[in-house]
């Protein structure tokens, strides 16, 4: 089983391959960037070898970008988007650069626009920085909760997405345990979790699937609250994350994106998940 956490870069990116190695990561994520920020500097020769450098000591793989939130690939807002479009273009030269595979990419909201005018305006995003890239980072759609407008809480919407794109066969997905239950989707019983599994299958299918972010839930399901709990200590529980990690989702690399607070550690998180793994 691939499992690792979503780590820091600070003080260099090349820091979040130790940081992935303490807390005993086989996989991890990261932004290659301030993801609170549009501007960004240019990545240095010595952090992109130093970087290359430690994952090939390390044999980490695989390694996962992450898109800054600020970007909305469904705004409404001309200058908004295009500022989205040109960051998700720079993002995949960065992770290209860092000889990252994967770039999971939230979808963003129509903010009122409507269902449709915002899933064309994603697909003509995820084209536009698609067309221009070299072809080495494949993008990671990811789920959401459905707050806000925003777009991906139903599999139906990420399939029409792909449908969209005229490049949709080089996209893939990224499944977010949290955002999933958030926006009406079982995990907590065995049939709850066959028929959410079966709906992904049947609508996307499990080749599209790269990457499942491993999150417990603050809100019940449905509830559409897009807050991320620690393993266990949510609505999904104990329970729930049992059967996902004995499902076919466990199969794909699993990333952690849990709280940072006194309550619990990512070492807490790593070794609750470890438990639940194993075979009753």
């Amino acid at each position: 089983m691939k499992i690792g956490f979503h780590v820091s870069i600070a003080e260099g990116i090349d820091k979040s391959v130790d940081r992935a190695l303490d807390l005993g990561c086989t996989t991890f994520q990261i932004f290659t960037r301030n993801p609170r920020s549009w501007s960004c500097s240019p990545l240095k020769d010595s952090e992109v070898e130093a970087f290359k450098e430690k994952v090939k000591r390390a044999n980490i793989t695989p390694i996962y970008g992450h898109m800054p939130y600020v970007s909305n690939l469904a705004s409404p807002n001309n200058e908004v988007y295009r500022r989205s479009m040109q960051t998700l273009k720079t993002e995949l030269y960065r992770c290209s650069e860092l000889e990252i595979p994967f770039l999971v990419v939230h979808l963003g909201s129509h903010l009122g626009a409507g269902l449709n005018e915002g899933m064309r305006r994603i697909a003509k995003a995820l084209d536009y920085a698609i067309r221009d890239a070299d072809g080495s980072v494949k993008i990671l759609i990811e789920n959401s909760s459905g707050a806000g407008g925003q777009i991906g809480s139903t599999f139906q919407e990420m399939k029409q997405v792909l449908f969209e794109s005229e490049i949709g066969d080089m996209i893939g997905v990224c499944l977010d345990t949290c955002h999933g239950f958030a926006a009406g989707y079982e995990f907590r019983s065995l049939e709850g979790l066959a028929s959410t599994l079966k709906s992904f299958d049947d609508i996307l299918s499990f080749e599209l699937l790269q990457l499942v972010h491993l999150n417990d839930s603050l809100g019940e399901i449905g509830s559409k609250i897009d807050q991320h709990e620690h393993i266990g200590l949510g609505r999904i529980g104990d329970e729930g994350f049992k059967l996902i990690l004995k499902s076919p989702l466990s199969r794909v690399p699993l990333i952690m994106e849990t709280p940072y607070d006194k309550r619990r550690t990512d070492e807490d998180n790593m070794k609750k998940v470890l438990d639940l793994a194993r075979p009753s």
